[in-house]
């Protein structure tokens, strides 16, 4: 859903995702002197906290602030100095109202924190009601951000607790407090469950291909549908003398699953996916789907909590159909890469513009790899991701695009890439997610990676083109935009296009997860730099409003793209 709102030479645009708004400004010219910022009221108009109104908060306060460390401030006592902001603490279905308050100072005196002679103006109101789980398609992106200054306020003392957990043996030295878990979770884990829940009894099948079924907490919920008498089958990576295989099979036995019908996918390459098929049992005893839950999302402790992933439910009734025939075809050939590679390039061809498309590889010649790099080179407006690993090179080159083009490009990667280490606006700051404050910044909150196996952080895969113009493409799947991904693994994608609902969920959660890291990443340059650490103050006058003004400056392209203007 998207609102703007326009009063007394100001402009709001709000985009609403499932758990974000995002709020991107203008002003008019005449309006930008002595501007300090933005302050944000917002109102709960629905739900469980209907009626209550304060103030959005953010974590920069005027030079000489003596607040405390990762202490949050109120927006109308520190305003916000960006012209995009986001919302957060917000629950899927339930409307709000954002007014917008531009702030001005008063005299000629440089603003501190000791000197807040500013005033608030009235400015506009938009109201937005942010996505549920009852459309046609519906997605929730975890939190997974344990490395935060939100995390670290909200478990202080985690350090502590688990150490007494371990000592009492009651915690695993590998695992969190499932308190801290659900946090990270942010609905994702619980949304899997409820998809497994709608299955209810034996008029009912669950169909599931899945590279690592690792935790047992959705483990529990596949055996509780087993016991309703739902006919369920699991397709799983399987390889000798393999961890994840080993830890697959113990799993999936630990208790068994009544009435399971398990297959263990034996070719070469990685069984990648990560879905599952949700079909009503016809009284013929054949199939009929009914909806798929796809993503990036491992069915595992990393996956679910740790790792930046995204569920993706579709009840589009041609992707069922694909998803459904591919899961037959994974069975039938599950001993052989070549058979279906055939299938999939029979009976999957992908069109030059996709609409609504469920898409399939292992693949020859690389046909899903030219579909997106071209659909990547003929975005008008920007192009944002979030991605985990290596790229192909036709699709690094298509996110890079060329040096002075009009292209709004803003994406974070996880790992290094042959041209790409995550990128920012400008092409001259390249960084990865792996950016943290391990030993905590003055100012700011030690952060931790918390148990955190490996280092990925950032483990979505997911492309959008044009997200602010009403014709967004999104690219979303198990799909790693590789040369394994396209030519020897059993990957899966959704490519939707014009759907400006399931584009707001993914620039929502792209732009968190990219400023997150962008942020970490910026504050470890200034160290390596040998600048101060400590954290970075408002300004005190309006001169913060220069480069979003200045033509060819990249911030005026971030302004004008998400303000829609």
């Amino acid at each position: 859903m998207r609102r703007i709102s326009e009063f007394n030479g100001i402009r709001v645009k709000a985009y609403s995702g499932t758990t974000g708004v995002l709020l991107a400004f203008n002003v008019d010219d005449n309006k930008r002197e002595k501007l300090l910022g933005f302050a944000i009221s917002r109102e709960i108009r629905s739900g469980r906290y209907e009626g209550r109104i304060g103030w959005l908060q953010g974590i920069l306060d005027f030079a000489g602030s003596t607040k405390g460390r990762g202490e949050l401030i109120a927006t109308n006592v520190a305003p916000i100095q960006k012209f995009r902001w986001s919302d957060y603490a917000v629950y899927p279905g339930t409307r709000y109202a954002y007014t917008i308050y531009p702030v001005y100072r008063m005299g000629s005196s440089l603003i501190t924190a000791f000197n807040r002679r500013f005033y608030l103006e009235q400015g506009p109101k938009v109201e937005i009601e942010t996505q549920n789980f009852k459309g046609e398609d519906s997605i929730i992106f975890n939190r997974a951000v344990a490395s935060s200054q939100a995390f670290s306020r909200r478990f202080p003392k985690l350090d502590e607790e688990i150490q007494k957990a371990k000592e009492a043996g009651t915690l695993s030295s590998k695992t969190l407090p499932q308190r801290a878990l659900n946090w990270l979770s942010r609905g994702l884990v619980e949304q899997i469950e409820s998809f497994i829940e709608e299955a209810k009894d034996q008029n009912w099948a669950l169909d599931l291909a899945i590279y690592e079924y690792h935790l047992p907490r959705l483990h529990k919920a596949l055996v509780a549908a087993g016991a309703r008498g739902v006919k369920i089958r699991v397709l799983y990576h399987s390889k000798k003398k393999d961890p994840a295989t080993s830890e697959n099979e113990k799993l999936l036995h630990d208790p068994d699953i009544p009435g399971v019908e398990l297959f263990p996918r034996t070719t070469t390459a990685i069984m990648h996916n990560k879905y599952l098929i949700l079909s009503k049992v016809e009284p013929d005893g054949s199939y009929k789907p009914r909806a798929v839950l796809a993503g990036s999302t491992n069915w595992t402790e990393n996956g679910c909590y740790r790792q930046a992933n995204v569920v993706h439910i579709s009840r589009t009734p041609a992707i069922l159909e694909n998803y459904s025939s591919m899961f037959e075809t994974l069975i039938a050939t599950r001993t052989s890469r070549r058979s279906t590679k055939s299938a999939i390039n029979k009976f999957n061809k992908i069109p030059s513009y996709p609409e609504r498309f469920g898409g399939f590889s292992p693949r020859s010649n690389f046909t899903d790899i030219h579909v997106i790099a071209n659909l990547i080179s003929d975005a008008k407006r920007d192009v944002l991701f979030a991605t985990a690993f290596k790229l192909h090179e036709e699709v690094s080159s298509a996110l890079l695009g060329s040096a002075d083009d009009a292209i709004l490009r803003m994406g974070i990667q996880n790992s290094s890439s042959a041209k790409i280490t995550g990128i920012h606006r400008d092409r001259t700051a390249l960084f990865t997610a792996t950016a943290l404050l391990p030993g905590g910044l003055e100012g700011w909150l030690k952060e931790t990676t918390a148990k955190q196996r490996g280092n990925i952080r950032v483990h979505t895969k997911t492309i959008v083109t044009d997200v602010t113009s009403d014709t967004p493409y999104v690219i979303s799947g198990s799909h790693n935009f590789s040369l394994n991904a396209s030519k020897n693994n059993d990957e899966n994608y959704l490519i939707i296009r014009k759907d400006t609902d399931v584009a707001d969920v993914y620039l929502c959660e792209i732009m968190r997860i990219y400023d997150h890291y962008r942020f970490r990443f910026s504050a470890k340059e200034r160290i390596k730099a040998g600048n101060p650490t400590k954290p970075p103050a408002l300004t005190g006058d309006n001169s913060w409003t220069e480069e979003y003004f200045t033509p060819g400056n990249l911030k005026n392209m971030d302004r004008i793209r998400f303000a829609g203007l």
